[in-house]
Formats: C-alpha cells, sequence, structure tokens
C-alpha cells in the first residue's frame, strides 16, 4: 500500500512536471511587452489614471457599477474584462484594448447604461492588434 502511494505521487509530480514543460514557449518565440506608448501617454497630467480617481463614494460606487457591467458580459473578451475604469465627478473614462470595433462598442454601451447615459462616458479604448489564437487567453475561461 506504501509503495503504491509512493509511486501514485512519483507519477503525479512527473506528469506535472512534464505538463509544465510542454506549456513553455520558448524564449525566442515570445514577444517582450512594450507599453511604452501607454506609460507616455498616462504621464501626461490631463490623462485620467486610476490613481486620480477621488475617494468620494459616489465616484467609487460609479467605477464599481460599471465594473460590474463589463464583468457580468460573459460574452466580452479578457480585454474587456480589464479595461481601466476611472470616475471623476460623476463622467467615467475607459482606457485599454478590446478585441473588435463590436466589442469596444458594447463596452461603451454597458459602460453609459451602468452610468446613467453616454454623455457620462469617455472612451480611450483602443482595438488591439494583436491576432487571437488558440492559446492566447482572448476569452474568459470560467
Amino acid at each position: 500500500m506504501k509503495a503504491f502511494a509512493l509511486s501514485t505521487t512519483l507519477v503525479a509530480f512527473w506528469l506535472s512536471g512534464v505538463g509544465l514543460l510542454w506549456g513553455q514557449q520558448p524564449r525566442s518565440t515570445r514577444q517582450a511587452p512594450d507599453n511604452t506608448q501607454t506609460n507616455r501617454r498616462d504621464r501626461n497630467q490631463s490623462e485620467p489614471t486610476a490613481d486620480q480617481q477621488k475617494e468620494n463614494q459616489s465616484d467609487r460606487e460609479l467605477a464599481a457599477k460599471v465594473r460590474q457591467a463589463l464583468v457580468k458580459d460573459k460574452s466580452l473578451s479578457t480585454y474587456a474584462h480589464n479595461v481601466k475604469v476611472i470616475a471623476q465627478n460623476g463622467t467615467v473614462t475607459l482606457k485599454g484594448p478590446v478585441r473588435s470595433e463590436e466589442e469596444k462598442q458594447t463596452v461603451e454601451a454597458k459602460a453609459a447604461e451602468a452610468a446613467g447615459g453616454a454623455d457620462k462616458i469617455k472612451s480611450e479604448l483602443e482595438i488591439s492588434s494583436k491576432p487571437a489564437t488558440k492559446s492566447s487567453p482572448d476569452k474568459n475561461q470560467y
């Protein structure tokens, strides 16, 4: 019985190690992350960033309401679920990449509905130029 448990444990460790090695991409095919343009844009004092969001209750609640509306829609990509939502004085700024023009419009519409009108939304969403592949996490799997 002890030998069976030990051999089962060893096989499990071996399989998990093989799975980890198999799932890794060679370094030469990985694209280095490059947020240079975004970082330059966000250094501009006139650009709203998350750290500029006011801590008043109404802006926090507004940002949370918009975020919940986006996350609730499981048809949206992970990109769309992770857009930046910045509420300042009752206006919501949306920033970040989405997968398509259609998804951009969906995100803007959901945010406008949650915020109480399109006039309360400032969209700075960008359409990602990276193509979706089977191995890329473009759709939520949960």
